[in-house]
């Protein structure tokens, strides 16, 4: 492809992607690509890296075309994108030149809005700290009160390219053996700081069509989603529930440290995640799983009370945790659905302590870094269950290596630890 039609290509996809606004933009892009096999591996590459430049920044160049007194429409968000990158404003006419493959000649309005941004960075000074920082409004003065003098670094990495992170499946092979498998592919992996199970690879790489993907030596799971399913210390013979399964990641991770031996129950309320779960269980090799679709009136609590070792509660949240790797979420979260899901995290945390036996652990767990999901859902969970007790995480980490933070509860962040932002809590039920 041009450089013109990449371009093109790209407004499209973020015209998808404005058109179906709840939905997450990789699925969006997913389905783009899929009936334009024309477009091959490094062009698709180039157009999504374009697309997302954008939708990391959407704010900034929204605030930028808005001070034109313009319309922030995909064709200009992406013109405004070049410019901000030093492009000038001939070669973004050049892009736009009404040829084949190539997007409508800029109209006289559009030249005019661009013009204003020509010669700028993406910041500027009159910009509000949240526009700044590509925060929702309502997010910046929570995000501020938890990290305060550190936002600014902690707001940069969420804006910044997340690492492709993959979790070596032991039931199959060892973290080396995969590391020279996927050398054998042409990729260089790095091992991960805190899991002992986790292997970094630079850039962007396509991994599941590889041999080692598709022979279960490896799963894409980022590191801190890792350090949650070893903070959940599921070990052989054990009975564990993971009630909010999804696709299965954590629930593959605890059923490699059970070693396939004991029982694992895998709960959502998605049949089409659960069923996306059995494939990846399958090239795993795991067969201590048994899954589970949760339904409205559904009896699993009062049939299975007390019957589990361990219960992970991975909760529904925000995710604001994973903007760096999901930057269109931070455009949809509204306040509204803050206190829709933490109502739903409470509901979902008394469920499974419901299901923990005497002595047992409930791990409740997010990806977002709002203290209303996270420190102050379990706070309220001890004032309703004082059969319940937290554990320090250095007390419920057992991987040799460094410990990934202390406290009373886990708070991992892109900034400072390098995966995206996780919260764990682990609570010991009393024994009777």
């Amino acid at each position: 492809m041009t450089p013109a039609a990449r371009i093109d290509a790209a407004i499209a996809l973020l015209d998808a992607v404005a058109a179906v606004p709840n939905r997450p933009a990789d699925g969006v892009a997913n389905d783009f690509f899929r009936v334009r096999r024309f477009i091959g591996s490094g062009d698709r590459r180039a157009v999504s890296e374009r697309v997302w430049r954008v939708l990391r920044a959407w704010r900034r160049l929204a605030w930028w075309l808005d001070r034109a007194g313009a319309h922030a429409s995909s064709r200009l968000l992406v013109g405004a994108s070049l410019l901000t990158e030093g492009w000038a404003l001939s070669g973004v006419a050049q892009a736009f030149s009404g040829g084949q493959y190539a997007q409508a000649t800029l109209t006289g309005p559009e030249r005019t809005a661009l013009a204003a941004i020509e010669g700028h960075t993406l910041d500027h000074p009159d910009m509000t700290e949240a526009v700044r920082l590509e925060l929702p409004d309502w997010i910046a003065p929570r995000l501020a009160a938890r990290f305060g003098s550190a936002l600014a670094v902690e707001a940069a990495a969420l804006t910044a390219p997340a690492p492709l992170d993959l979790r070596t499946n032991l039931l199959k092979t060892t973290r080396e053996a995969a590391r020279a498998a996927l050398a054998a592919e042409g990729i260089e992996a790095a091992p991960t700081l805190f899991s002992l199970w986790g292997l970094r690879v630079g850039g962007r790489r396509s991994i599941t069509v590889g041999a080692a993907f598709q022979a279960g030596l490896i799963e894409i799971q980022d590191e801190g989603s890792q350090v949650i399913a070893a903070l959940a210390d599921a070990r052989p013979g054990m009975r564990v529930a993971d009630l909010c399964a999804g696709a299965g990641g954590k629930t593959l991770a605890m059923a490699m440290t059970m070693d396939n031996r004991g029982y694992l129950l895998a709960c959502d309320v998605s049949t089409r995640r659960l069923e996306s779960a059995a494939v990846r269980l399958r090239r795993a090799g795991v067969s201590n799983v048994e899954r589970h679709v949760l339904v409205a009136g559904d009896k699993l609590a009062k049939r299975r009370a007390g019957g589990f070792d361990r219960v992970l509660v991975d909760a529904p949240c925000t995710g604001t945790g994973t903007w760096r790797r999901n930057p269109d979420a931070r455009l949809r979260l509204t306040e509204q659905d803050l206190t829709e899901l933490v109502a739903k995290q409470m509901a979902i945390l008394d469920t499974g302590a419901k299901l923990v036996r005497a002595g047992g652990k409930l791990i409740y767990a997010t990806c977002s870094l709002l203290p209303e999901e996270n420190e102050a859902q379990v706070t309220a969970f001890l004032a309703r269950h004082p059969d319940f007790t937290p554990i320090p995480p250095e007390r419920a980490w057992n991987l040799p290596g460094p410990v990934p933070a202390l406290g009373a509860f886990l708070a991992l962040t892109p900034a400072r630890h390098g995966t995206d932002g996780f919260f764990a809590a682990v609570l010991r039920k009393a024994a009777s």
